[in-house]
């Protein structure tokens, strides 16, 4: 997908990544039976490529990126990432295209928190676990 990017320290997500990598697609590349996109961010502070793997939430040609951390109380690091630089690499299948990236609020982000967990439900359990409100992301 993009040279030089890196891969995330979490071993199962770097594990997925490199099997997106390996066989030139997110098909057959899955987290519960559930489809997965791969998105390459850059970072906010390092400028560095990096690749996040996440739950294929599509919708007319715009993905969702969805910030649960599996409901930690923090976001995730790609979060601050997509918010400093809003231009990401989405791969779906074996088709990358590069997109804008932004935060939804309002009655927008609950029609794509619906898409979301609709995709993957454990997203509501997620947010159960934490008191903050989960980031939704518009890639378009």
């Amino acid at each position: 997908m993009t040279e030089n990017a890196e891969l995330s320290p979490t071993g199962w997500v770097r594990e997925q990544t490199e099997k997106i990598l390996k066989q030139g697609t997110t098909d057959g590349v899955e987290i519960l039976d559930r489809p997965v996109v791969l998105f390459t961010t850059t970072g906010a502070k390092s400028g560095k490529k990096r690749y996040v793997p996440l739950m294929r939430v599509e919708e007319g040609g715009h993905y969702a990126m969805v910030a649960s951390k599996g409901g930690a109380p923090e976001h995730p690091s790609w979060y601050f990432n997509v918010k400093t630089n809003p231009t990401v690499a989405v791969q779906d299948g074996d088709s990358v295209v590069t997109m804008t990236a932004r935060e939804l609020e309002g009655d927008e982000r609950e029609h794509w928190w619906k898409l979301a967990v609709a995709a993957y439900p454990p997203y509501a359990e997620y947010q159960t676990k934490t008191t903050r409100p989960i980031p939704v992301f518009v890639v378009e």
